[in-house]
């Protein structure tokens, strides 16, 4: 499949989606998100693909925002059908995809960028990366799930700072934030995911699968986690994932997950 505005790579078992708009820092606009949408459904399909890495191209920018002059004349009707789809299109499907999905944040993250990395499963950051979410500055407020995912990632009260000041963070202050998981220099952000991503695959992904799905309910409104989390564990001792950990466990060896 061609691509105009993202590049996807497979290698390894592992795809790297890389948002491929530099002379725009990146920026989302309506092509990208469905072509990043069709992109994740290619690799939720194909069977070789265990894990995707998401990033930005050049050194500057990870995403740095939406592409304002695209919807800077909308009506409130086409402003709530912008975010609508984009929820369901890219951000929620990312957000419960069943395969781990990392970001790499190797510039510049602001609206809808840091966004499209919150819904990520994690995130590694590089030393130069600037996140934040901008959108009161513009009148307007983050509507790619801004206002839900930063709470729950640094709390409160520093997601109402963040976004009532419209101001940046570094990524030495997002780590101590929780809003990334690790933070490199740029050169060794690729190692650094790379070192992650090895650990992951030596792991059952089945397991794995359910456990994004456990965690993902304990944030859903009328969804019992705890239920959740039972019902999955349970399932998985009915899994050749669960009788070859176990049987490699006890024998002394390294599992080998199908």
């Amino acid at each position: 499949m061609n691509f105009e505005n993202i590049i996807l790579e497979v290698e390894n078992q592992v795809a790297k989606l890389t948002i491929n708009r530099p002379k725009k820092l990146n920026a989302l606009n309506r092509a990208t998100l469905l072509e990043i949408h069709e992109a994740l459904k290619t690799c939720k399909s194909n069977d070789e693909v265990k894990l995707i890495i998401l990033t930005g191209a050049g050194e500057k920018a990870f995403v740095a925002g939406a592409d304002i002059a695209e919807f800077s004349d909308y009506t409130v009707k086409e402003g709530m059908d912008l975010a609508a789809k984009g929820h369901a299109l890219v951000f929620d499907y990312i957000a419960n995809f069943p395969k781990p999905i990392i970001a790499a944040v190797n510039g510049f993250a602001l609206g809808g960028g840091l966004e499209l990395a919150m819904a990520a499963h994690f995130r590694i950051a590089s030393k130069n990366a600037k996140l934040g979410l901008p959108e009161t500055s513009l009148g307007v407020i983050p509507g790619y799930g801004g206002t839900q995912r930063l709470p729950q990632l640094v709390g409160k009260g520093r997601a109402m700072e963040m976004i009532m000041t419209a101001k940046m963070i570094s990524a030495k202050e997002a780590l101590a934030y929780g809003l990334v998981n690790h933070v490199c220099e740029l050169e060794e952000l690729d190692d650094k995911v790379n070192s992650i991503v090895q650990k992951i695959l030596g792991n059952s992904l089945q397991a794995i699968e359910a456990a994004i799905k456990a965690v993902n309910d304990g944030y859903v409104d009328g969804v019992n986690g705890f239920e959740s989390e039972v019902e999955a564990f349970g399932k998985a001792f009915g899994t050749s994932d669960f009788e070859e950990g176990t049987t490699a466990f006890l024998n002394k060896q390294k599992p080998n997950f199908k």
